[in-house]
């Protein structure tokens, strides 16, 4: 028996309109694991980033069951019964904590602490938060995707429960286990280089390039938007010395390659000429993040990375996560 369910229905399931499309697009199924089997596609596959913050600014924070940005009535009668067990053993002393380290976890990552709360006394909600704040934003954004992928797969089977069908409970489906084993990090990387086509940092061995070898993308976590308007700069260190090295000065050293201005999607334009094989050596990325963010803590953030001659045909993306007290960049593989 096929099970068809509308647009509407997913995006109670998760707020992204994406996701909703996209699942509403290969809809009916046949089964809860192939409903579950297709959302875990998407949801890493397809939600690019903004789709991904979309998602989050849907719920309501936790001791909250209120949000202005809920999609639907179902979606916040779900929260509310999903926060239930955490409303129902809070004192005002701890609601009052939770609501503090809530303001604390948006003001660092730009989004609201999202965990799957259903079953969650607020004393394990709160050490939970308290657990994964100082964690760095790249990881705490996959986190936070990977338990939206536990609340979406929990609605799921309450959509299923509805049309009478009953989703296992404990087994290969359960919302415990709703994360595949890939490793996260990457899977971010793919997601700030959607529509590309390439993966993040290594990337395809086609001998024929569509774009440059070198490109970067800003996220703003302090706001959980793309970072637009950002100058970014690209230069090739051509110094008296093989290599720039530490505590020694280096003017001169670094040759202009090219600049940009990130759009709207925090993707910065061209840098450098397409060509099937960039010349291995060191290279900078420079933003102007004091332009960006006149009262942050960096005038300037630089990235410094080597391509060795092995490497002359990939593809190296190299990503930002921005606020105006901290910075992180990685290279996924």
């Amino acid at each position: 028996m096929e099970l068809g369910f509308e647009e509407k229905d997913f995006l109670a399931c998760c707020g992204s309109t994406t996701f909703a499309r996209e699942i509403a697009a290969i809809a009916p199924f046949v089964s809860f694991e192939q409903a579950v089997e297709a959302a875990r596609d998407i949801w890493f596959n397809k939600v690019d980033v903004n789709g991904w913050l979309e998602a989050f600014a849907a719920h309501p924070q936790i001791g909250d069951t209120k949000s202005g940005n809920q999609k639907s009535e179902t979606s916040a009668r779900w929260s509310k019964g999903e926060q239930s067990t955490a409303l129902a053993t809070a004192t005002d002393s701890t609601l009052q904590e939770l609501f503090e380290w809530n303001s604390r976890y948006r003001k660092k990552f730009g989004f609201v602490f999202l965990i799957c709360a259903s079953g969650r006394s607020t004393p394990e909600v709160l050490a939970e938060l308290k657990k994964r704040y100082p964690n760095r934003p790249i990881i705490e954004f996959e986190t936070a995707a990977q338990e939206q992928m536990k609340i979406t797969e929990l609605r799921l089977a309450k959509l299923f429960t509805g049309k009478g069908i009953s989703p296992p409970v404990g087994g290969e489906y359960s919302a415990t286990q709703a994360t595949k084993a890939e490793d996260r990090v990457n899977i971010i990387g793919a997601h700030l280089t959607a529509g590309s086509g390439a993966p993040a940092i290594k990337a395809s061995q086609s001998s024929v390039r569509t774009r440059p070898p070198i490109t970067t993308h800003v996220l703003d976590v302090s706001r959980g938007s793309p970072g637009a308007g950002i100058e970014v700069q690209l230069e090739m260190w051509k110094g008296t010395q093989p290599r720039p090295l530490f505590g020694k000065l280096d003017s001169g050293g670094w040759i202009f390659q090219g600049s940009s201005i990130t759009d709207k999607d925090g993707r910065s334009g061209r840098l450098m000429s397409i060509v099937d094989n960039v010349d291995p050596g060191i290279y900078r990325i420079s933003f102007n993040t004091g332009k960006y963010s006149p009262n942050g803590f960096f005038p300037y953030v630089a990235i410094v990375f080597e391509i060795r001659e092995s490497q002359r045909s990939e593809h190296f993306h190299v990503p930002l996560l921005f606020s105006p007290f901290s910075f992180t960049t990685y290279r996924g593989s």
